[in-house]
């Protein structure tokens, strides 16, 4: 099976493009977020692969077959939408079976595939439990389990765990994702928290303005950031100038550093390095002077943030590296140049 495929998909509302032009392939199986501040896009791109919203150029094909212009009830999707939409007034059975009873399926299929699909969200026994005594995490997974009665073709999820609580979300996070490896279907997942994108996905697909960014797996969006909208959207990092002085070296806030290059013709550019590779050090040798402004222990990590030529530069350490500094304290700051990412314009 081939996968999902978005030719040149453009949406607009009037005057105001919401998607412009956006191309992608998404192998089969493939678990895939969709990233990006509010309003950058990733909702109507979602919306018009489930068929709620219609593009205005482009095309969408699913295995092989075009459904640009396919109803929503004939494309074969499940989709779980951020307020679940379970229905108050049937009970936990009757939620996941609704897909399967308005298809006219047997009696005997909703009872079997309601009670496997109990089981497959580790809820067994749960069929005749009222839907308003589940707690937040319960009904996210009946809310999976309905999307999945119909076995999809394609998963849909529109940032399915904003609502619960941090600890809640991150458990859901690693429960939605080995579910996906079990079931091996295509699913993307809208969301605009950096940290579920990266525990989940296969590909990370950034937009910004309604234009894919970076689409890559989550280490090489970490790592290798396409430009500085990518750098500064995903995790922390610090964003620095760099340019060539008069015997071509790269420089930092006028300080050289030895061996880190710029491409050929490039007088100045910027740098992304995130802030777990960035050593606070005595003041020389090489190192960006500068003075510590602010210290801030969060237990499993310190962050040290250092002003240095107009610029804050921010380093994290673990407490066993900790650098033994205060605010105040005058300090060097290294870059090691393996771990700078020369961006380009």
């Amino acid at each position: 099976m081939s996968g999902l495929s978005l030719n040149g998909i453009t949406k607009q509302f009037g005057d105001f493009t919401a998607v412009d032009n956006v191309s992608l392939n998404v192998p089969h199986g493939t678990f895939l977020c969709l990233l990006g501040p509010s309003g950058c896009g990733k909702t109507t791109l979602l919306r018009m692969i489930a068929g709620l919203e219609e593009p205005s150029h482009g095309s969408i094909v699913i295995d092989d077959e075009d459904i640009t212009t396919i109803p929503t009830h004939k494309r074969n999707l499940g989709m779980v939408f951020q307020s679940l939409a379970l229905f108050p007034h049937l009970s936990v059975g009757e939620n996941i079976a609704y897909p399967l009873r308005i298809r006219s399926r047997s009696k005997d299929e909703q009872v079997q595939r309601v009670d496997d699909l109990l089981k497959l969200i580790h809820l067994p026994g749960f069929a005749d439990r009222p839907v308003a005594k589940l707690s937040g995490g319960q009904r996210q997974r009946v809310a999976i389990a309905r999307a999945l009665a119909l076995s999809p073709r394609l998963f849909l999820l529109d940032e399915p765990l904003s609502a619960l609580d941090a600890k809640l979300r991150e458990a859901m996070q690693v429960e939605l994702r080995q579910l996906q490896q079990k079931l091996g279907i295509t699913t993307i997942v809208v969301t605009h928290d950096q940290r579920e994108a990266m525990t989940m996905a296969d590909m990370v697909v950034v937009m910004g303005e309604g234009r894919i960014r970076q689409a890559a797996p989550p280490v090489e969006i970490y790592r290798k950031p396409a430009d500085a909208f990518v750098a500064d959207f995903i995790g922390m990092t610090n964003l620095l100038p760099v340019e060539a002085d008069g015997a071509g070296r790269a420089t930092v806030l006028g300080t050289v550093i030895a061996g880190l290059a710029l491409s050929n013709g490039v007088g100045k550019a910027q740098i992304s390095i995130r802030p777990e590779d960035v050593r606070i050090a005595a003041p020389g040798n090489g190192a960006i002077a500068g003075t510590v402004t602010f210290v801030r222990d969060l237990g499993g990590t310190i962050e040290t943030f250092v002003e240095a030529g107009g610029k804050t530069i921010i380093s994290v350490a673990t407490p066993r590296e900790r650098p033994d500094v205060a605010t105040g304290t005058q300090v060097g700051v290294v870059l090691p140049p393996e771990c700078c990412v020369v961006l380009e314009k």
